[in-house]
């Protein structure tokens, strides 16, 4: 799992007018919880475009004025309108303490379903997981070797390794879609 730096400062004052103050000045104010004590710290908004616009599941170095700290990204909130970056919650990680997040699904294997013209239709893009933070994978696997035209494979039939799936078991990871060329032709060959 990749780790990515960011440098916050303590924040004084936590009301709405302090925090907008520091959003002007493209910083972004921000909360990790978790440990012994809640920290309330800001941090240039640059250095969250690496950990919050990508895919991948990062663990957070957080160096708040010398303290470092692992974490990860709780929450993210944006701004409904322009989407800029409004709040960040970090959860600190703690060895041998479980924590939830959401992981990128990653297909492997070939679908005979999209080798005969079907379209493979992704239906949930991540699994919410529970693991310890040394066992928090860089994605989940999912094997469609055996997926077919007009099939699904559903969140049963991962393979956990060493995490526990939260995601609904019945829930459609992936199902492969029979393009209308090919609903003609095989209603033609009935």
């Amino acid at each position: 799992m990749k780790s990515l730096e960011i440098v916050g400062f303590k924040r004084a004052n936590l009301g709405k007018k302090d925090a907008k103050a520091l959003r002007l000045e493209s910083y972004v104010p921000c909360v990790l919880y978790g440990g012994t004590e809640q920290v309330h710290f800001s941090a240039p908004a640059i250095l969250f475009r690496e950990l919050l616009y990508t895919p991948e599941v990062h663990i957070v170095d957080l160096n708040v004025e010398g303290t470092h700290y692992r974490a990860i990204v709780q929450d993210a909130q944006f701004h409904p309108v322009n989407e800029m970056l409004l709040h960040v919650d970090f959860l600190e990680l703690q060895d041998g303490k479980e924590v939830k997040m959401d992981i990128p699904v990653k297909y492997v294997g070939v679908s005979p379903g999209v080798l005969a013209g079907g379209k493979l239709v992704s239906k949930l893009r991540k699994l919410k997981v529970k693991a310890s933070p040394e066992n928090l994978p860089d994605y989940v696997e999912v094997d469609i070797s055996d997926l077919g035209l007009g099939k699904s494979i559903k969140v049963s039939k991962v393979v956990p390794n060493n995490y526990t799936i939260l995601t609904n078991e019945q829930a459609p990871i992936a199902t492969v879609a029979i393009p209308r060329a090919l609903k003609g032709q095989m209603s033609a060959d009935k």
